[in-house]
């Protein structure tokens, strides 16, 4: 294989007015294309790097160059479907691993075993391409799994890692490796996807076909077979069982529906035929129930495109995890695109939806998923059965985004095209400010927030610290703006704002009586948990919060900005009672 036979991308010049869509929150079809192409330029790039470097690697499959040389022809004879499978998220994911193996900073599998996914893209090129050739790939636990297709499993295939041979003709593949009795074990198949309601019985475990999920006319792969599914280090198939699946369809067409909009150029809209594919986190079966809530979400930017999910039982929560991935993928790509930050990864601002500090990027990734958010909740306000919570959501979502957008706008690390992104994602947010909100759904949402930054203040900024007899304390800044952090700090989960969302009609904790509009009830409950819990962050902070609303001025504003405070002059083991007589100190 010589250097001339790697793929070499062109040059991409994202025009302006692509740009200040990007900017906004938002994208059209033809910005998300552009996107699209620049994330195959990306992919080629490093797949020429890293053929480069496992060009050496001793294995006992077919060499990396004859591979590439299979999947080149495939891709001159059957040029779509081999195009797909490299850019699908996996192939991104794969590529990513094992150049930070070949940097030593990751871990798998026996190196050859890993190379050998080449090998494994070419047989599946082939098989699109309806090609005659024979190469030698990796099995494992005599399974051979095959991306964007499923996976095939030798009856009585040998554990652990062993050499195969896979061969294919007119669409049709025979797979041959080791058996358990030392002899050898065969099985021919002609492999391909199936939707999930057109998905043949688990009765036949030799052949697994990757399941996909209707969005109209596109099918989105739930993938649960891939090894490199997970965006990070390559882990077993975790089958979803049928009932799962259907499930999972059922939930998807529900959220496709709520997503549904002829004009997808504004934040919070999404086309779900852009996805490239959805993995189910978690759960394989039916039970127990889901919560009504995504309790985990994720993506990668090496996976463009992909999201994990942890399915819930309401279907606009899905459709609001869809547009909040989906937006990290768009961010993710303009990050490859441009340097929109100048990022020393110290972990030191607050974000309004993470009980952690964060990195400048991260808050970047945050900002503009959630304006992403904040835009979906606001199509959500006309419609009459998401009207309610979905104002709050809407008002909490432009106020912590616009918060966090402030803090990158003057961090003094922005690029020229980081200023310009940011700035538009600015603009999108202000004039969203403007809307009217219901008056009931706007307090909830700036209660939520004073309770999220409260307790994060908490839990994470140093309290000040006298550093001597008759000295002044010690901030909780350095002094150059940046935060004092806890070293004893944890993760804490972010309760109030699904409490929030909805007014109680017979509240009973103290949140649930300040989210009915009750300060004073809620006050004197959380007085009378920090009685039992003193210094409790959880219970101080809706404490802090109860009393501003109740004796709104400047002591109160002084509180919200600095709880800290509260800790350093009355101590940790400070109490409701204790902290009423405790005057602000700046």
């Amino acid at each position: 294989m010589t250097t001339s036979e790697r793929p070499v991308p062109g040059t991409l010049r994202l025009p302006a007015p692509l740009f200040a869509e990007l900017a906004a929150g938002g994208g059209s079809d033809r910005a998300v294309a552009f996107l699209e192409r620049g994330e195959r330029a990306r992919r080629l790039l490093l797949l020429r790097t890293l053929l480069t470097r496992i060009e050496d690697v001793t294995t006992p499959l077919t060499p990396a160059g004859e591979a590439w040389r299979v999947l080149t022809e495939a891709a001159g004879r059957a040029p779509e479907p081999v195009e797909r499978l490299i850019q699908a998220p996996t192939t991104g994911a794969w590529i990513a691993h094992l150049l930070r193996r070949t940097h030593g900073t990751a871990d798998g599998p026996a190196l050859w075993v890993e190379t050998a996914r080449l090998n494994t893209l070419a047989v599946v090129a082939a098989l699109h391409a309806g090609m005659e050739v024979s190469l030698r790939v990796a099995l494992e636990d005599g399974a051979l799994h095959l991306p964007g297709l499923g996976l095939a499993r030798l009856p009585g295939g040998a554990a652990g890692p062993s050499a195969g041979t896979a061969r294919t003709r007119a669409g049709e593949l025979t797979l041959t490796g080791p058996g358990r009795d030392g002899g050898h074990a065969t099985l021919t198949c002609r492999p391909a996807p199936v939707p999930v309601d057109a998905a043949p019985p688990a009765a036949d475990a030799r052949w697994l076909p990757l399941r996909t999920l209707r969005a109209g006319s596109a099918a989105v792969p739930l993938e649960d077979l891939d090894p490199y599914r997970d965006l990070g280090e390559p882990l077993p198939p975790a089958r979803l069982d049928a009932d799962e699946a259907t499930a999972w369809q059922r939930m998807f067409d529900r959220a496709v529906a709520i997503l549904a909009a002829a004009d997808t150029t504004r934040p919070g809209r999404l086309d779900p035929a852009v996805i490239r594919s959805v993995v189910p986190w978690a759960r394989t079966g039916l039970l127990p129930p889901p919560p009504p809530e995504v309790r985990v979400s994720a993506s990668s930017g090496d996976a463009y495109g992909a999201m994990i999910i942890s399915r819930p039982s309401e279907p606009l929560a899905l459709a609001e995890a869809l547009v909040h991935e989906f937006q990290h993928s768009k961010l993710a790509a303009l990050l490859h695109l441009f340097p929109l930050v100048r990022d020393d990864r110290a972990e030191r601002y607050y974000a309004p939806w993470r009980p952690d500090p964060r990195h400048l990027t991260g808050l970047l990734h945050g900002a503009y998923a959630f304006t992403g958010v904040a835009g979906f909740w606001r199509d959500r306000m006309s419609e009459p059965e998401h009207a309610g919570t979905a104002a709050y959501h809407f008002a909490l979502r432009r106020t912590q985004s616009r918060l966090v957008v402030r803090t990158l706008l003057n961090s003094g690390r922005l690029s020229r095209t980081g200023q310009a992104l940011v700035s538009g994602l600015a603009r999108t947010l202000d004039a969203w400010l403007r809307e009217p909100v219901p008056p009931a759904a706007l307090a909830r949402a700036r209660t939520a927030a004073a309770l999220h930054r409260t307790e994060w203040r908490l839990r994470n900024v140093a309290a000040p610290v006298r550093s001597g007899p008759g000295r002044h304390p010690v901030p909780s800044d350095d002094g150059t703006g940046h935060l004092r952090l806890r070293p004893d700090r944890t993760t804490w989960p972010d309760l109030r704002t699904h409490v929030l969302a909805v007014p109680p009609v017979r509240p009973r904790t103290p949140d649930e009586h300040l989210a009915a509009g009750d300060p004073a009830t809620a006050l004197d409950g959380y007085a009378a948990g920090l009685e039992r819990q003193p210094g409790d962050p959880h219970l101080l902070a809706g404490w802090i919060v109860a009393r501003a609303a109740l004796r709104p001025g400047r002591d109160a504003r002084r509180t919200l900005a600095r709880p800290e405070l509260l800790l350093r002059v009355a101590g940790p083991r400070v109490t409701a009672s204790r902290a009423a007589d405790v005057p602000n100190r700046g």
